[in-house]
Parts: C-alpha cells; sequence; structure tokens
C-alpha cells in the first residue's frame, strides 16, 4: 500500500494498492519535491471516470511505469469531486496550453505548485495520435533537470495567464433575456434537442433559462426547445428505462449511446424541469422520467446516513456499460418468446444491437404504446430490472459532497410540491438535517463526509446549494428553522468568500491554503456557479423578509455578476436565471393562520418564476411591503400575487390561485 491507504476519497482508495508512491495533495508532497529536487506530477480524476481507469489499468498499475514514476517524479494523486478548487486551477492552466481538458488530468509542476506542461489520458505507449506516457515522463523530467530556465518561462507564463483569466470584465448594460433567449433557442438541435453536435450533455441551466422564457412570453421557439430536450432525453439512452435516472452525458447527437456513469448532481438539476414539463405538457413519459429519478435515488444513492452519495461508475467488471445492456437472447429467456418481441418493438432490440453486439434500451424510434400495453411493458420492466440487479453492478462512490446534496435536496423539494409527493420531502428533509447536523464546520459547512471523515472547509457552492435546498424546505413546510439557516449560510459567503476587489464569490475561503491563484469562477461548469445560486437565494431572502436593504443587497450582487454573463451568456446559465427572478419574479404571498391551506397550491405554482413569502400573522410584513395593506384582509387565510410593488385583492380559494397567477403577468 502506497500513502493513499488512509484517504476518505474512494477515488483515492482504488489506487491505495499502485505500485505507485502516491501521495495526497499537501504541504509535505511539495516540501519532498524541494528537497528531492523533483518536479510534481499532479493526477486528477474522479470514481467514476471510465478514461480515468484506463489509464490506471495502463500505467498506475504497472510495476515498470510506476518505477519511472517514482525515480523521477513526487506523485500526487487528486479527487477532482473532493477538491475542486484544485481541479479548477490546473485545468484552466492547461487550457492556456490550447488543450481541451478532461478526465484524468496529467500536469507537471514544479515544487512551488506552479505548472508548466501537462495533458489528460496519455496511453502507455505512442497510439492515437498521442505521445506514450514512459516517453513523456522521462522527457519532462530530463528538461527538468538540463533547462530549468525554460520551465521557469512557461510556468511563468502560465500563471500570467491564469491571472490574466481573473481581470474583470468591462461592464455593460443588463442582459437582453428576450434576445439571448431567443439566439440560445436557435442554438439547440431542432430535431433531437440540446445544444447541437455531439458530444450532447444536458444542460439543465439552459434548459431553465429557455423554459422560463416560454412560460413568460409565450414564445414557442423557448417552449419547444426546452421541451424536445427533455422529452428526447426521455426517450434516449442516456436515460436509464428499467432502474430510473439520466448518465453523464451521450457520446452521440440523438442521445442514443451514454458516457454511463451517473451523477447526483445531473439528476438533481433535471428533477424538477421535468416535473414541471410533465405538469404543463400533461406528459406522461417526463412523469416517469421524474419518477424514475428518484426511484433510482432510493435504490442506488440513498446512504445510511440519509443522505445521498455521489455517483455511479461507468464500468462494472471493469467494462463500460455492461451493467446495463441487452442482447435479444437475454431477453427472451427472461421474458419469454412473445414478451420479448413486444419488449424489443418499444425500445429498439434487435439481434445486433445498436451498440458494440448489444443494445442500449431507449425509445427514440420506437411507438408509444396503447394504456394496456404499456402496464404490460411496465411489468415486462420491473422484471428486468429484477434481472439485472443479479449483476454485478458498477462501483458507487458513497462520499456524502455537501454541495451536490444540496442540489438534490432542492430538486426533491420543489418537485414534491409540483408533483404532490410528501414522500420526496420527507427524502429530502432527511438528507438535509445530516447535512446541516452532521457536516458543521464553524459557522459553515465542510464540503466532504464519508466514514466519519470531514474535508473542511467547505466551498462557496456548498453554502449556496445548501441556502438554496433550506429555502425550498421552507417554502414546503413553512418552518422558519430552514430560513434561518439559508440566512447564516449567506451571511456566512459574504464574509469569507466574497472578494473586496471584484465583489465575487471566490470558490475558497480567503485564509485556505494557497494555490496558484485563488478561483472565482463566475460560468456553470457541470453544476451550476455558486455566483448565480447566491443571487438568486439573496433574492428569494429579500422576498420573504420584505426588508430594502435584502433586496438593495441582493441587486448589488446581481449587478456584479452580470457583466460576466453578458460576454459569455452560453456559459452562464445560473446567473441570467437569477436575473431572471429578479426582474420577472412573482411574490405568492400566504397569510393568517389556516395559510396553510394555500401552501399545496402556491407550490404548484412554477416555481422558477415565483418566491414564496410566508406572512405569520397580520402584521409580519414590514410596512414597505406591498402586501402589507391586505394582510388583514386576509381573515382566517388567504394568498395575495404580488408583481412589481402592487399586489392584486386576496385569493381565498386554494384552487384560483393558478388563476391569479396568470392574470398578474
Amino acid at each position: 500500500m502506497n500513502r493513499l491507504k488512509h484517504a476518505a476519497s474512494p477515488y483515492l482508495l482504488q489506487h491505495r494498492d499502485n505500485p505507485v508512491d502516491w501521495w495526497e495533495w499537501s504541504d509535505d508532497a511539495f516540501a519532498q519535491a524541494r528537497v528531492c529536487d523533483r518536479p510534481v506530477l499532479l493526477s486528477v480524476g474522479y470514481a467514476a471516470c471510465h478514461w480515468c481507469h484506463v489509464m490506471a489499468h495502463e500505467s498506475f498499475e504497472n510495476p515498470a511505469i510506476a518505477a519511472v514514476m517514482n525515480e523521477l517524479f513526487v506523485n500526487i494523486k487528486v479527487d477532482r469531486e473532493e477538491r475542486p478548487d484544485i481541479d479548477h486551477v490546473y485545468m484552466s492552466a492547461l487550457h492556456t496550453l490550447g488543450e481541451q481538458g478532461g478526465w484524468p488530468l496529467t500536469m507537471f509542476l514544479d515544487s512551488q505548485g506552479a505548472p508548466f506542461w501537462g495533458g489528460t489520458y496519455f496511453p502507455p505507449t505512442s497510439r492515437y495520435g498521442r505521445p506514450g506516457f514512459v516517453d513523456v515522463l522521462r522527457q519532462i523530467s530530463g528538461l527538468y533537470r538540463s533547462d530549468r530556465e525554460r520551465i521557469g518561462r512557461n510556468a511563468s507564463a502560465i500563471g500570467e495567464a491564469l491571472q490574466q483569466s481573473l481581470q474583470r470584465v468591462p461592464e455593460v448594460g443588463e442582459p437582453d433575456l428576450e434576445h439571448l433567449a431567443s439566439q440560445i433557442a436557435r442554438r439547440f438541435d431542432r430535431d433531437h434537442g440540446g445544444l447541437g453536435g455531439a458530444p450532447k450533455f444536458p444542460n439543465p441551466g439552459l434548459v431553465e433559462l429557455l423554459w422560463r422564457h416560454g412560460a413568460r412570453s409565450g414564445d414557442e421557439a423557448s417552449r419547444e426547445s426546452a421541451n424536445r430536450t427533455l422529452v428526447q432525453m426521455a426517450r434516449g439512452g442516456i436515460h436509464d428505462h428499467l432502474g430510473g435516472g439520466f448518465a453523464r452525458y451521450a457520446v452521440d447527437e440523438r442521445w442514443l449511446v451514454p458516457h454511463f456513469e451517473k451523477m447526483l448532481y445531473d439528476n438533481a438539476q433535471l428533477l424538477p424541469l421535468y416535473a414541471l414539463e410533465a405538469t404543463r405538457a400533461g406528459d406522461v413519459l417526463l412523469r416517469e422520467a421524474a419518477d424514475g429519478i428518484v426511484a433510482w435515488l432510493n435504490r442506488d444513492m440513498l446512504l445510511p446516513e440519509g443522505a445521498f452519495a455521489a455517483s455511479l461508475d461507468a464500468d462494472s467488471e471493469g467494462v463500460e456499460g455492461k451493467f446495463y445492456v441487452w442482447t435479444l437472447p437475454e431477453l427472451t429467456e427472461i421474458l419469454g418468446a412473445d414478451d420479448a418481441v413486444l419488449f424489443a418493438r418499444h425500445y429498439d432490440v434487435t439481434a445486433g444491437g445498436n451498440w458494440e453486439g448489444h443494445t442500449i434500451l431507449n425509445r427514440l424510434d420506437t411507438p408509444d404504446p396503447l394504456p394496456e400495453v404499456g402496464a404490460n411493458l411496465a411489468e415486462l420492466r420491473v422484471r428486468l430490472l429484477e434481472a439485472r440487479s443479479e449483476r454485478i453492478p458498477p462501483g458507487l462512490d458513497d462520499k456524502i459532497l455537501a454541495d451536490w446534496n444540496g442540489l438534490m435536496i432542492s430538486g426533491l423539494a420543489r418537485a414534491a410540491g409540483i408533483l404532490g409527493r410528501r414522500d420526496w420531502l420527507d427524502l429530502a428533509s432527511r438528507a438535509f438535517r445530516f447535512v446541516s447536523e452532521s457536516m458543521v464546520d464553524g459557522d459553515g459547512l465542510a464540503h466532504s463526509f464519508r466514514a466519519g471523515r470531514l474535508i473542511a472547509p467547505g466551498f462557496a457552492l456548498d453554502h449556496a446549494a445548501m441556502a438554496e435546498a433550506a429555502l425550498a424546505l421552507h417554502d414546503a413546510t413553512g418552518d422558519r428553522h430552514y430560513f434561518d439557516l439559508a440566512r447564516r449560510w449567506s451571511v456566512h459567503l459574504d464574509r469569507y468568500y466574497r472578494e473586496a476587489d471584484s465583489g465575487l464569490l471566490r470558490m475558497t475561503r480567503a485564509d485556505s491554503a494557497a494555490l496558484p491563484v485563488i478561483p472565482r469562477p463566475t460560468h456553470d461548469d457541470a453544476v451550476p456557479n455558486a455566483n448565480g445560486l447566491h443571487a438568486a437565494n439573496l433574492l428569494r431572502i429579500a422576498a420573504q423578509t420584505g426588508l430594502p436593504e435584502d433586496r438593495e443587497r441582493a441587486d448589488r450582487f446581481l449587478a456584479v455578476i452580470l457583466a460576466a454573463a453578458a460576454h459569455a451568456p452560453m456559459a452562464h446559465g445560473s446567473v441570467l436565471n437569477a436575473y431572471d427572478l429578479a426582474r420577472n419574479g412573482v411574490e405568492v404571498v400566504l397569510a393568517g393562520p389556516n395559510r396553510g391551506t394555500f401552501r399545496q397550491a402556491a407550490l404548484a405554482l412554477p416555481h422558477l418564476t415565483t418566491m414564496l413569502v410566508d406572512c405569520t400573522e397580520p402584521d409580519g410584513l414590514p410596512a414597505g411591503h406591498p402586501a402589507h395593506a391586505y394582510a388583514r384582509q386576509a381573515g382566517e387565510g388567504a394568498a395575495f400575487v404580488c408583481l412589481h410593488g402592487r399586489c392584486l385583492p386576496p385569493v381565498t380559494e386554494p384552487n384560483r390561485l393558478a388563476e391569479a397567477l396568470a392574470s398578474a403577468r
């Protein structure tokens, strides 16, 4: 065993038996590099990463290659999910070299941590047009020994580029949401949904933006782009038609062939979108997709602590996708000939298969069943799922991440209200309790928990995502405890993560261990950016308190982050969605002792465009709040729809609330 045997990360533990003398990221590792006068080889990956496994099997488990690594380098292994700050900085460094990036990330650093060269996957010997890993190791080491000046120039150039990326962009006017939504809708694939080309990712932030615009304006192009994306994903192979949930992305433009890893964060963001669109469109397929996400969550991702695991691997038994694919003879053996024929007709199962001789179940080109046939197919899916459960499953990364759990808690709470699923709300509440009580770090939160060990301090996204989760649970329950936690974590972000010069949130605390630069990205990655979530949280907090100073605080922060979004709108869905909430959000005020009777009706409204305000007593709103004049008219219970500083008369029947909201626009 090497030093990774004491790691908390399942990804690092996958490498504990490598003959490579791995270090975890630490001051001691860099001190060793200085003592030995060797460069550092930094390898970054994650537990569900297929190509990370490939490079591990080919190189890190090879004693001869490991010997070269040990002789020439100090080798550091990092889990990008455990340390997203390290991953962000060194992936950005790779981009400055003109490389597209991806995982595994392989970077070469000097003994101070400054990057001077890198790449991603390297085969053990030259192939695929890529140099062999051993050749790369010897060349880099030789250069480090013989031409330190050149190494220094490379490191300085990359460092300057990283610093330049932190420069503030020129301020511009407020974005034109209608124009941006139209531009984005035109970029979406008219036939298959999603951004055109391959590989194809879900991009939930952009789908949300289009959904908002379509719902607000009635724009058919935006509405159709959002709907087509969700429908085609649900029909495609990226969707697990037996077990529920969605894979990370599709390698083709039709959503047929997934990269089979399943991540908590993708499904967290997709769940409320499927609930919203299923309700708007009345589409059974979309409702089944939402139900399937939660079924997968309950069956495969729920941990004894009550919170959710991070991911499921792409591979099982060392083969990508083996757990999920089928052959026609397998179906016939399990279902019998007649049922196998029926199932094959509706899920694209053929003798030759649709992927490497096997079949990825999908409904992209197959007929929609009649209701009675649909019921039969549902029974067949259950039988196949039971048979699949006997296979060796993909590996589970069972660390609990505060940010990803926060996203899923929020998604569950919102979808529960839209679809009337109290059990989903209970699931969200249990997960929230664990993170908020067992992952505490001072006034804030830790980032990761596994096997009794916390990785702290947390990152900006941990606090922003958990504040969003708290606000969603406050809306769903009216429990003030949730709202108080949302405010506490938002204040914590401003105190410890906000950069004085730019006004933006850093990814890490100001007092965190130094990296070559302190990252403060504003763009979304696979997860929404902390700045966008924080802006939306501040707006919802201001709506609840009704205090002008809270709204001014939210508006000031939003103004800071809009400049970055305006220069690269496609990368800033979360920021634009926060701006849409600020400009077009409608407040729904629940008042009176029996206001709870209106809560379910309010929760069924589109949460993307509404902000729920819980008024506990007639004088519970500040004097300046537009609903204040109506609050005493609430009687035993009423709801008020407020927009742009004005409120409609009280709604006294819960089933009239949606009608009142429509008239407010």
